[in-house]
């Protein structure tokens, strides 16, 4: 079978190698799509790691066999799973209780590992009836916020971005105020917007400096401030003196219990599998594994219309 590796900084190899084993309490997945995260982007890029590198862990695909333990699949059962490297792969084995089932999903937006990280960062914040919410940054992982942020029912849901694509599809999927903010200032919109109170809570969904920036000036006075993007590079900074007086609540939603990410996932895959939450406005391009590395380039290039990448077999 194919599998790709991360052999260097920009350039991925295609292995021939054997098909995996399940263990007993594993299944085998053909896998069908697996999604190209930004985590992984460093890694790509040369700033993280030592290579080769057997990347890839949000894998959605069709059960091909299954362990002498498990009893909760069978071959041709549709799933979306998480592993922990070596997704980007035509099979892969992975436990059976990190798999969970995908109806009538199309493959490639089963993704259920990124749909574990929005579900675990919206549930620990608990947004309630009636809060008014900000979300910096209208990408892949801030849609997923905001639609699961909607089904809350908040009175506010301002989204703020620079790229006049990303706030169209915010305002399509709900936004109540969207804000470009190389032309407004997110801080006196929301003021504006909430009666110089401030939100009840504000996700930060991009993983940049500049958004750690603005935080602490949309939050109201014990409000919470809930970091779902992934920062990489250079140290960050934060007024910590203004947000300690602010008595700001800091939710990092970032999580590496095991039992936490299957929670979310669970969670996630039922939403998706019953109609409530949809990835086919979000899964934006597509690649067979021979580009992969063109999908790397392009969710680091992040062009006009791009929201997520996923890598099909």
């Amino acid at each position: 079978m194919r599998r790709a590796v991360l052999a260097g900084p920009g350039r991925f190899e295609i292995e021939d190698v054997p098909l995996p084993v399940a263990a007993p309490d594993e299944v085998l997945v053909r896998v069908a799509a697996s999604g190209v995260c930004s985590s992984e982007l460093a890694g790509f890029a040369g700033d993280a790691g030592d290579y080769p590198r057997h990347i890839g862990h949000e894998v959605s695909g069709t059960v091909a066999e299954v362990g002498a333990q498990v009893t909760a699949f069978a071959p041709g059962d549709p799933v979306g799973c998480w592993v922990t490297s070596h997704g980007f792969a035509d099979y892969v084995a992975v436990k059976a209780a990190y798999c969970f089932p995908a109806g009538g999903v199309p493959s490639d937006e089963a993704l259920a590992e990124p749909l574990a990280c929005a579900v675990n960062a919206v549930e620990e914040t608990d947004v309630r009836l009636g809060d008014d919410v900000v979300l910096i940054g209208a990408g892949f992982m801030g849609n997923l916020v905001q639609s699961l942020v909607a089904l809350r029912g908040p009175r506010h849901l301002i989204v703020a971005d620079t790229r006049p694509d990303a706030l169209a599809r915010a305002t399509a999927l709900g936004a109540t105020r969207v804000v470009d903010v190389r032309s407004e200032s997110l801080a006196d919109v929301v003021a504006a917007e909430t009666g110089g109170r401030g939100a009840d809570i504000t996700f930060e969904a991009t993983g940049s400096q500049a958004a750690l920036d603005v935080v602490g000036e949309t939050t109201r006075m014990s409000g919470k401030v809930v970091l779902v993007g992934f920062h990489q590079g250079a140290a960050r900074r934060i007024n910590l003196a203004h947000w300690n007086w602010m008595a700001f609540g800091i939710v990092n939603a970032h999580y590496r219990d095991v039992d936490t990410i299957m929670r979310g996932m669970s969670v996630g895959m039922r939403l998706l599998t019953a109609g409530r939450l949809s990835l086919a406005p979000l899964v934006s391009h597509r690649f067979p594994l021979e580009r992969i590395g063109e999908a790397f380039e392009t969710a680091r290039a992040k062009p006009e219309g791009f929201v997520k990448a996923v890598v099909t077999m």
